[in-house]
């Protein structure tokens, strides 16, 4: 624990000296309108406190009138948020593999958010967005096939053919052990932050900017996730930028 804490704190320290490594944002109204939105599931609003959605929405910088593709959106915990958060003038995409009949019916009564059913290696493109968004899910992307590559390498073209020039990458995953790279996807569900931002430069992006706010120091990031870790895994925020 000790050995992971000092590790944990190199790195940091290191992502201070390169200016990479983000405050605490500020959290605009509009931001903390939508997550106190009373409409959003009891179920949502409970995960809140360890998932801080608040600070993520603002850490990303969704602002009213964008358009946000947010890629495997699950049950929609922060498609509703962004979705009113873009407000009217703004359009959420909802790209999943999986179809939903909780997301499909909640468009019918939101216009600016649109689900879609795609595949990694054939994902329609409804209009260049400003920011591509996805939340836990990058860890899965590497034990699935698109063609020749992982899907995580397809959906990182994806987004870097979606965006907008100067446009945002929001990827949050959890935290895997110092060497571990993605060894450890599927059985733990976790991958080391420095193999994400490998690939994700590689894809043609930028790395803009690192948040600790949704770090857990007393994870050892050796264990699997698993429900009893459920809101408490040490995790990371990255933002990446397409370049102009």
């Amino acid at each position: 624990m000790r050995a992971n804490s000092l590790l944990v704190g190199i790195a940091s320290l290191l992502l201070a000296a390169s200016g990479l490594a983000a405050a605490a944002p500020r959290v605009p109204a509009f931001i903390k309108a939508a997550v106190a939105d009373a409409s959003r599931p009891e179920e949502d609003r409970a995960r809140d406190a360890d998932r801080k959605p608040a600070e993520t929405l603002a850490f990303a910088g969704v602002r009213p009138g964008m358009k946000i593709a947010e890629l495997a959106p699950g049950g929609g915990y922060f498609t509703r948020m962004l979705t009113n958060a873009v407000g009217p003038k703004g359009k959420v995409y909802g790209l999943s593999t999986r179809s939903s009949a909780a997301l499909e019916d909640y468009a019918k009564t939101h216009p600016t958010f649109r689900f879609i059913t795609i595949q990694p290696v054939n994902v329609p493109v409804p209009e260049p967005v400003d920011l591509f968004w996805t939340t836990l899910n990058y860890h899965d992307f590497k034990n699935l096939r698109a063609g020749d590559v992982d899907a995580a390498a397809a959906y990182n073209a994806v987004a870097f053919k979606m965006l907008k020039p100067g446009g945002i990458y929001l990827i949050n995953d959890h935290h895997g052990a110092a060497g571990t790279g993605a060894t450890q996807t599927r059985t733990h569900h976790r991958i080391e932050m420095a193999q994400v931002i490998k690939e994700v430069e590689a894809a043609g992006f930028k790395l803009d900017a690192q948040s600790d706010i949704l770090r857990h120091p007393d994870d050892n990031r050796a264990a699997p996730i698993s429900d009893s870790t459920r809101g408490k895994t040490d995790q990371f925020l990255l933002r990446f930028r397409k370049p102009r």
